[in-house]
């Protein structure tokens, strides 16, 4: 005899990984603050990440981003720095991918499609450096009306031009 679960049509990775993002999210009720960039970054980049990661840890927000390395590897080494807590959502389904410092790590499976889940994932998004994926990025979270201050990255309408790591957490953190 089949479980009445066997019946019924799986859902789709996508459904399944905002299912258990929201999960987590609920049971911890942290805050999160999304910030993007480059996989590769430059040391200047590296540098305001880490200290973007401090701050949010410090006010008591948490860091989701995509999970690997460059400005999200830093990142999240700086909000680790400060006890904070942090989000990994991986384009692939390998958990081994994520830089050392997320603790929670989520193998989306559904590639850069998950930038979309990493910029509603926030309640503002912070962008340093980056390339086409930081602008996906970047032009979602405008487009659901959130708060986005960027660091040496795309200038575009709408998204605050930052000078510093904590101009940029103080800007988003304004209600």
């Amino acid at each position: 005899m089949r479980n009445a679960w066997h019946s019924q049509p799986r859902p789709r990775r996508s459904a399944q990984t905002s299912e258990v993002f929201s999960r987590i999210v609920k049971h911890f009720r942290i805050p999160l603050i999304a910030v993007v960039g480059g996989a590769d970054c430059s040391p200047q980049e590296a540098a305001w990440a880490e200290e973007v990661g401090r701050l949010l840890a410090r006010h008591g927000y948490g860091v989701v981003c995509g999970g690997r390395g460059g400005v999200m590897a830093a990142v999240c080494k700086g909000a680790n720095q400060m006890g904070g807590v942090t989000v990994g959502l991986l384009p692939g389904e390998d958990a081994s991918e994520a830089n050392p410092w997320v603790q929670i790590v989520i193998p989306t499976g559904i590639g850069e499609a998950r930038n979309a889940l990493v910029a509603r994932a926030g309640e503002g998004v912070i962008a340093i450096g980056g390339g086409y994926g930081t602008l996906s990025e970047i032009a979602l979270a405008l487009k659901w009306g959130k708060r986005v201050a960027g660091l040496g990255t795309w200038e575009i309408e709408g998204a605050y031009r930052a000078a510093s790591p904590e101009d940029a957490v103080e800007y988003i953190l304004e209600r």
